[in-house]
């Protein structure tokens, strides 16, 4: 399956979006589309052995809108250029029709009020003025809704452009009669009134309407707009021997570059020489600046600070961070939430049912009181009024708002999906290792059967590194890193025959011998005995440490204890999950005693322990079915881990979260992805899924009770008892300003406090 994502053109309301996607899922092969209404762009899913992007744009235009490829990376300028351009033609639009509408409505004043208002001129009243004034809003300001309602007829769909120019030109249509034929109105008892005013003021409101929408759905990808405007122009690098400044383009992987206090790093790199501290926050969302010396990593966009050092660039263009966090933030806030399916589905017959009550409205009222004048004016009414665009835009709005304000602040949000499911979490699951603690364990104790006679404990050292050096796992690397601090020389002889078991240990041949590292249960399972050096295990592990086991050719010759010491972050973090009426739960490969004394020392009772990676998936799923037997769906479960083994977990949970300071392997399994490594994101991803679900539902909330109360209200529902009907003009600017005021709700969430209080 490939999944690609298309920009739309031509869509003016939710309806279009809805039949873009209708239209896109009915091409063989397309396994599932998403439309966003709200940035204008699909996402496809398909199977590429029976379809290809040609059939899916051509599915688009057959119905009358554009469908390109979306670039991966996007020109701000030209992008501000064209919403600079779009923007000022509905600017010119709005001030035009503007003025004719307020001149036509002074000139109506005296037919609305019944007044004879003597400072009018008469000319302002007369029908043919007004009648030519109406045309020229008509045909320039209200264009785009009579040819998008054409286009919609020939396609066989309807949507807000249809509600529009049905209901403007019906007012316009139905003047045309008592302009040039007042007598046949006199004769019948009725006045000769005219309703061009309606008609140009209802465009005119709607456009302004798009105006602000326009102008506030640019708000809601600040965010992302923010995050690519953080690029560095130029890199200094080093070549022929020679420093020059290049633009950011021309950056090769493997070149030498060169960065000075208070310059911003243009790539993602390695240092190789120099020392200095970065301010990493625009990325990662830390204000605490971070040290840096060679072999460390550095990101693209982040700020030097103090010294100056010279790195090599190992990430460029498209695969820098930036880039793909950019890449990740577009991705989400082009996804659909669970929760938007309810506004889709009542989109999908908004329109059709909207035309129906229109048609219903005028039969009634014209079989009741016979007055056309009455009839006309409830049916443009309700055809105005009913608009689904604030349905359309409810959620994705939030959701744009949403994932970029966590995107500021170190938190990369997938999909919409997981933004939603975030707030329901039940259950997290906290991996001990580079999650709870900082990862980064150290050797406390080394204790040998022999002693140091005859450098023996050396010569162990020496071997047991050897084949630790082949593993990646942190405790390997604590030992490798002891071997070095006691003076053991390297290249270390290379091991035959290596092997990781694992959640066990690892074994290889050094020097013709068997060596086996790892834990008691795997050294039991070896039936190698180790009754003599179980009192010191005890004692370890009554201190929060890891006892790794050095055996050589099936005998116990020593024992590592490992220490890993917590996060600053992490008692305060479960204590504030269990407040927030969390399930804190450990789950992790080390043994019991160690993981109950880190459990008590940050306030987690349930442990699971002893758990191999193959096995961490499965405690998850049985996590998940807990509370199954009390209700019919499963307990939601969120993973926090960091390393290669947490990946299966990550997947399986409801909510996968990642440590960005862990394996890509694990990120890629993840719903969300904490950049910093700081546990106090795992409390802003839940407050700020809870705070975004809650925007949404006010919106959906605003969306339907204005259609459910507008729509009769228009219909003339009010009238027996109050005599008063709603005026299409005012019918048209609630319209207008619905979906204004569901985007305006959704920017709230911009004021959404990122760092959580622990």
């Amino acid at each position: 399956m490939e999944i690609r994502y298309l920009e739309l053109k031509g869509m003016s309301c939710a309806g279009c979006a809805n039949k873009i996607q209708k239209a896109i899922e009915n091409v063989t092969g397309v396994a599932e589309c998403q439309v966003n209404f709200a940035i204008g762009q699909a996402t496809v899913k398909f199977n590429s052995q029976k379809t290809n992007l040609h059939k899916i744009q051509e599915s688009v235009t057959n119905i009358g809108f554009e469908a390109q490829l979306l670039q991966e990376t996007i020109n701000l300028l030209d992008k501000d250029r064209e919403n600079h351009q779009i923007e000022r033609k509905m600017i010119n639009k709005v001030i035009f029709g503007g003025t004719i509408s307020v001149i036509l409505i002074i000139g109506s004043l005296p037919m609305m009020t019944g007044l004879n208002l003597s400072w009018i001129p008469s000319w302002l009243g007369n029908p043919l003025i007004q009648l030519i004034l109406t045309t020229l809003v008509m045909i320039w300001c209200g264009k785009s809704f009579f040819f998008a309602a054409i286009k919609g007829l020939k396609n066989r769909y309807v949507d807000m452009n249809t509600l529009v120019a049905i209901g403007t030109g019906a007012a316009y249509l139905y003047s045309l009669f008592p302009t040039f034929s007042p007598i046949f109105f006199t004769r019948q008892g009725l006045n000769p009134d005219v309703y061009y005013e309606a008609a140009a003021t209802i465009i005119t409101l709607i456009l302004l309407g798009k105006l602000l929408e326009h102008r506030a759905r640019k708000q809601t990808s600040a965010a992302i707009q923010k995050l690519m405007g953080l690029q560095a122009k130029t890199a200094r690098v080093i070549r022929d021997g020679k420093e020059i400044d290049i633009m950011i383009e021309k950056v090769k992987i493997g070149d030498l570059i060169v960065v000075r206090p208070g310059e911003k790093i243009p790539v993602d790199g390695k240092i190789k020489e120099g020392f200095s501290t970065v301010d990493e926050s625009m990325v990662t969302g830390e204000s605490v600046p971070v040290e840096k010396k060679p072999g460390d990593e550095v990101i693209g966009v982040t700020i030097n600070q103090t010294g100056s050092f010279k790195f090599e660039a190992a990430r460029v263009g498209k695969d820098t961070v930036l880039a793909q966090i950019i890449k990740l933030v577009q991705q989400a806030q082009a996804s659909k939430a669970p929760i938007q399916k309810l506004a889709d589905m009542v989109i999908s017959w908004f329109v059709p049912v909207v035309m129906g009550v229109a048609i219903a409205t005028f039969l009634i009222w014209i079989n009741l009181t016979g007055n056309l004048t009455m009839s006309l004016i409830t049916t443009v009414s309700v055809l105005i009024i009913a608009c689904p665009c604030a349905l359309g835009l409810a959620t994705p709005t939030s959701v744009m708002v949403g994932t970029g304000k966590g995107a500021e602040n170190g938190i990369l949000i997938k999909g919409a999906n997981s933004l939603e499911v975030t707030h329901k979490i039940e259950t997290i699951i906290l991996d001990k290792t580079g999650t709870l603690t900082k990862g980064r364990p150290t050797v406390t104790d080394y204790i040998t059967t022999q002693g140091t006679t005859n450098e023996n404990e050396i010569k162990l050292l020496k071997i047991a590194a050897a084949v630790e050096r082949k593993s990646e796992h942190p405790l390997a690397t604590a030992i490798v890193e002891y071997a070095k601090g006691q003076g053991i020389k390297f290249p270390l002889p290379e091991p035959e025959r290596f092997e990781a078991i694992s959640g066990m240990g690892v074994q290889g041949i050094v020097f013709d011998r068997l060596v086996q590292i790892g834990t008691d249960r795997w050294m039991n399972e070896l039936g190698i005995e180790i009754t003599n050096f179980l009192n010191y295990q005890d004692k370890l592990e009554a201190d929060r440490k890891t006892t790794a086991w050095i055996a050589i050719d099936g005998e116990i010759e020593g024992i590592f204890a490992i220490a890993d010491t917590l996060k600053p972050s992490s008692k305060n973090v479960v204590q504030t999950l269990q407040k927030m009426g969390i399930e804190v739960v450990m789950l992790t490969g080390d043994n019991r005693r160690t993981a109950e004394a880190i459990g008590a020392e940050v306030g987690i009772s349930k442990i699971f322990a002893e758990v191999r990676p193959d096995q961490k998936a499965e405690t998850v799923k049985n996590l998940q079915l807990e509370k199954k037997k009390r209700r019919n769906d499963h307990q939601i479960v969120a993973m926090v881990g960091d390393g290669i083994n947490d990946a299966p977990a990550l997947a399986q949970a409801d909510v996968g979260i990642a440590i960005g300071t862990g394996t890509d392997v694990a990120i890629a399994s993840s719903d969300i992805t904490l950049i910093s490594g700081d546990l106090t994101g795992i409390i802003t991803a839940i407050k700020l899924s809870r705070a975004t679900i809650k925007n949404i539902r006010q919106n959906l909330f605003f969306a339907f009770i204005y259609n459910t109360l507008g729509i009769p209200i228009a219909a003339g529902i009010l009238y027996p008892l109050t005599g008063w009907l709603l005026n299409p003009i005012i019918a048209g600017g609630a319209m207008a300003f619905s979906s204004v005021s569901v985007v305006t709700n959704a920017l709230r969430l911009r004021n959404f406090k990122p760092k959580a209080k622990v």
